[in-house]
Formats: C-alpha cells, sequence, structure tokens
C-alpha cells in the first residue's frame, strides 16, 4: 500500500460545488468538521449517524455554512444492505446524484487483549469499521458511477500504531480500509469513480482520548485541522492520491 506524505494544500472556497457529499460518523469529532469544511466548500452535505440530537447540532451549524444539508440517521451496527441499498437511492433521487462518500464513522472502546475481548465486541468493532463502509459503497457505487467526476475516501489509521497489541478490532479493520483502497481503486481505475484513504495525524477526539487518557489535550491538534484534506481528496485535485492513502503533513 502506497502511503502519500505531503504537506496540506490550499482548498479552494468553491471547490466542492454542485456536488452532495455523504459523510459516515458526521457527529463524531472529525466527522462534524469535515462535514463543516464540505458545506464550506459548497457542497450539499448528507449527514449520516446514529445519534440524532448530535446529528441536529451538527445540522444547525452545518445550515449556516452552505447549501442547506441533509440528515440520515442510520445505525452502522444494525443496518443491512438493504438498508444501504435504500439509503443510496433515496439520497440520489432527492438530491440528484452522489457525488461523495466519506467514511469518519468508527467504532473504538478502548485498548483490550484480544483474548479478553467479548466475541460480540469483536464482531461489532470489525463490522463498523471495515464491513459497514464496503456495504455503503457497494450501494453507492453505481450512484458515483454516474457522476461525471466522484470519490470515495475511507478514513483509516497509522498501521504502525493501530497495527500493535491490545489494538483488536478496530486496528484489524483500519489495517484492512489500507487494502481495501488499494483493492477497490484498480477495480475501478476505468470509471470515475476515484478511491483514496486518509491518515489524518492525532487529534483531540472522543477516540484517541481512549486509548490515551493521560494525554495532554494540548499535544495534539482538532480534529479541524485535517478536514481541509477531506474536502481536497473528494475535489478534482483529489485525483493525485488516487489508489492512496494520504497522511497530509501539518503546516509548521
Amino acid at each position: 500500500m502506497t502511503i502519500a506524505a505531503a504537506a496540506l494544500p490550499d482548498v479552494a472556497g468553491d471547490a466542492l460545488a454542485g456536488r452532495t457529499v455523504l459523510v459516515t460518523g458526521a457527529h463524531g469529532g472529525f466527522g462534524a468538521e469535515a462535514a463543516k469544511a464540505c458545506a464550506r466548500a459548497g457542497a450539499t452535505v448528507v449527514l449520516l449517524g446514529r445519534r440524532v440530537p448530535k446529528l441536529n447540532r451538527v445540522y444547525d451549524v452545518v445550515k449556516a455554512l452552505g447549501p442547506e444539508p441533509a440528515l440520515y440517521p442510520i445505525d452502522l451496527a444494525g443496518a443491512d444492505p438493504a438498508d444501504y441499498a435504500d439509503l443510496a437511492a433515496k439520497v440520489a433521487g432527492e438530491l440528484g446524484g452522489i457525488h461523495g462518500l466519506l467514511h469518519c464513522a468508527a467504532e473504538f472502546t478502548g485498548l483490550a487483549p484480544l483474548e479478553a475481548t467479548a466475541p460480540e465486541a469483536f464482531v461489532r468493532n470489525l463490522h463498523v469499521n471495515f464491513t459497514a463502509p464496503w456495504l455503503l459503497t457497494q450501494a453507492c457505487l453505481p450512484y458515483l458511477r454516474r457522476a461525471g467526476d466522484s470519490a470515495v475516501v475511507f478514513v483509516t489509521d497509522d498501521p504502525a500504531r493501530v497495527g500493535k497489541a491490545y489494538w483488536g478490532a478496530y486496528g484489524l479493520a483500519k489495517q484492512g480500509l489500507a487494502a481495501l483502497v488499494r483493492q477497490l481503486s484498480a477495480e475501478t481505475d476505468s470509471t470515475p469513480v476515484r478511491v483514496s484513504g486518509l491518515e489524518p495525524g492525532p487529534m483531540r477526539t472522543d477516540l484517541r482520548a481512549r486509548a490515551y487518557a493521560d494525554e495532554a489535550q494540548l499535544r495534539v491538534p482538532a480534529p479541524a485541522a485535517y478536514a481541509p484534506a477531506c474536502v481536497h481528496l473528494l475535489s478534482p485535485a483529489g485525483l493525485v492520491h488516487r489508489g492512496q492513502v494520504w497522511a497530509p503533513r501539518l503546516s509548521p
């Protein structure tokens, strides 16, 4: 898997104008910031997540930044392929297509030995972090192909870190997503669909706090620092990272 490291480029204010972008985990720390960045860039953002009150709060903020967004409550852990097919058809039908799919949703309850992980917890983590993103992508691909230019972006994690002991199904799933980027990109390289991965650096999120409880908060940047990278990959400029996992570097 190619890991591309480059400085975070400037993003044009209209980079996603006229595009409909689905963001999973839109009420999470990174997902919410990514949704805001997409709205500022002109996208109609579809906010996907399972916690409706939190989605509503993100909706209010996103609405003030760009085109009116849409809410689509869904629990990735409980949804099945038919649910994803309905989601894709409804979004494409009501909003005129699907131009981008950004996978920010993640499930991580904390560091623990694999042997001590309950089977149901292992399966849930693997599903939410790997199987569900693929099933949603599969349902959206026919609509993404109809767009003149479209993108699927999987948010990954540092394999050197999450491949170590105690990262459990989350670590395995994130390593799997990096492989999925390579395989799916090879299968769609003759279509308008660009597939890439985004490996942001350490961010102040609840997920990171579960692994680094004693870390001083200001040691790592807020998730907003990496949100422009999502816009870059979802826009035509993201072509340079097709089939790659991009690990952007922040300016000092």
